[in-house]
């Protein structure tokens, strides 16, 4: 019979996942969250402020793993078009990775840097608030030695008002 045992890579793992939520949480009420969207293909949570004003904050975290690279981006952006039923904007950001070095991971907090180029259409008329999103996104390491064209397609809805 062969035992194997595991050993955690973060061994006060369960005593972290109350301070992230908390972190989330406290993120999430001091931007006023004004829009929620989530990347499926991608793993990406976002959580925005009001994205029908001229410049909005995107917040976007990794779901798809756990400690290997929880990312967070921080994306300022700004509305280039605004119509009722689509927009189009740009934007740049940060991807951060504070848990990787929290977990000893990595020793660098940043990991890269993006250009979004994105929009937002409402294509149902009996829901304008949900929106699906498609961007855009080249991605450059923070050394700038290497990069990626990302494109994110998901859906957003969008609280308060109709659009």
């Amino acid at each position: 019979m062969i035992k194997m045992y595991f050993q955690s890579s973060l061994p006060d793992q369960k005593r972290c996942w109350p301070g992230i939520f908390l972190i989330l949480f406290g993120l999430s009420s001091t931007a006023s969250a004004q829009s929620i969207g989530y990347y499926p293909w991608n793993g990406l949570l976002s959580v925005s402020t009001n994205p029908n004003k001229p410049v909005w904050l995107d917040v976007r975290l990794q779901t798809n793993t756990l400690f290997g690279s929880l990312s967070t981006e921080i994306l300022p952006i700004v509305n280039l078009t605004r119509k009722e039923n689509y927009q189009l904007y740009l934007g740049g950001g940060i991807r951060f990775n504070f848990i990787g070095v929290l977990a000893n991971q990595t020793n660098n907090i940043v990991e890269g840097y993006s250009l979004n180029f994105g929009t937002r259409v409402a294509p149902f008329k009996s829901v304008p608030n949900v929106r699906v999103a498609f961007e855009l996104a080249p991605y450059v390491v923070r050394k700038f030695d290497s990069g990626v064209l990302k494109s994110n397609l998901g859906i957003i809805y969008t609280f308060g008002k109709k659009n």
